[in-house]
């Protein structure tokens, strides 16, 4: 690696720190809104249960999710957001 890329890299990597340590701002925040599970489950007309069953977690997991005490992460997410894109043919697909 030649001298100016590693001086770039260094320079990075104490900004990444600055950052992380509070002492400099970000240039660009990203915030994502978690799925409104209960709403997509809503449009579904499924139970809890089975709707957990569809989603492939427990009951406890998504009454979680459902009351906010926490959020829908890789794969479920992405499921949830086919499910609220077009439900019936998430459920279809998932069930054939």
């Amino acid at each position: 690696m030649n001298e100016k890329l590693f001086s770039e890299l260094v320079d990075s990597v104490k900004e990444a720190g600055a950052i992380y340590s509070g002492d400099k701002k970000a240039a660009r925040r990203f915030k994502f809104t978690p799925p409104d599970v209960k709403a997509i489950r809503e449009k579904t007309g499924l139970s809890q249960k089975r709707f957990a069953i569809v989603m492939g977690v427990s009951v406890r997991t998504l009454q979680n999710w459902e009351q906010g005490h926490r959020t829908p992460q890789g794969p479920a997410a992405s499921l949830l957001r086919i499910v609220d894109n077009d439900p019936e043919a998430a459920l279809k697909a998932i069930h054939g």
